[in-house]
């Protein structure tokens, strides 16, 4: 299953750079773009840039693709640009290497259907809820080309966890007496009308977890529940959810400089990792 020592070494790929990785700053997305594209590439031959252009600039969005090469496929995506002068380690490098480690947990599995991981770019402001974000561009090729898509999911920020009795909080206050106070473990996020896949996936995972994981649905207007790269797959119509820990309900080094990775839990990050991974290759 996940292995921490690889969860650190790839955390050094994403966060080791001159400069903080957001828009302004385009060859540092570039090296690290490319960084995550050579560790795709130790684990299938089939990745590649998607790029595309922003007021002149070119930005890329990396995937590798597991399994069939035809018939319907899975995203599973997470953003690796940050808001501003920081390192983003739980925002979102966490989900990066997330998908980096799936990668490695893919490798040679005998599956149902294709598995695209992919890696945006231009999730954070300003670019936020644009067609500019890279999982919008992402979504709407896939809707232009008809591709059959079963599902996505977005892992956003899944590395900071505490077990520190009030360091949970809620957009609606009450919800403290259903969901606890700690913020000791994984959410699946979705919307009212979210979907088959998205609702599968919550039941496997659910079965198959090795973290405490609790379910959020609510409708796209309640705080916090489209805060990431989902929010475009739903745009076009696919079932898709987001595995989160909630982000600045919890974690208060959100788009702040203090979002470091000795910050963040990488045991539980792995456990939520494994959960994603079980539940993926067990979708019928």
């Amino acid at each position: 299953m996940s292995d921490t020592l690889n969860l650190k070494r790839n955390f050094d790929l994403i966060l080791n750079t001159e400069y903080p990785r957001h828009y302004k700053n385009v060859v540092v997305l570039d090296t690290v773009a490319e960084r995550i594209r050579r560790e795709f590439l130790k684990y299938t031959d089939r990745t590649g840039m998607q790029e595309y252009k922003v007021e002149g600039q070119v930005y890329k969005n990396v995937f590798a693709s597991f399994g069939p090469s035809d018939g319907e496929v899975i995203i599973i995506g997470a953003h690796y640009d940050v808001c501003g002068e920081q390192a983003g380690a739980d925002d979102n490098a966490s989900g990066v290497v997330g998908i980096m480690e799936l990668a490695r947990l893919l490798k040679n599995q005998a599956l149902q259907y294709r598995i695209e991981l992919v890696a945006y770019t231009l999730e954070e402001p300003p670019f936020f809820r644009t067609e500019q974000m890279g999982s919008y561009v992402h979504a709407k090729s896939l809707f232009d080309k008809k591709q059959a898509v079963k599902g996505m999911v977005s892992l956003e920020m899944i590395g900071y966890y505490s077990d520190i009795p009030g360091s949970q909080t809620y957009p609606v206050g009450l919800m403290k007496w259903i969901y606890g106070d700690k913020g000791d473990y994984i959410t699946l996020a979705r919307n009212s009308f979210s979907g088959s896949f998205a609702n599968q996936f919550k039941k496997i995972y659910f079965e198959n977890n090795s973290i405490d994981a609790k379910s959020f649905r609510a409708p796209g207007f309640v705080g916090g529940i489209d805060l990431s790269d989902h929010r475009n797959y739903w745009k076009f119509g696919y079932s898709a959810l987001m595995v989160t820990n909630t982000a600045f309900f919890r974690n208060y080094n959100y788009h702040q400089v203090t979002d470091r990775q000795e910050t963040l839990d990488l045991d539980k990050m792995g456990l939520t990792i494994d959960g994603v991974f079980r539940t993926t290759i067990n979708i019928k």
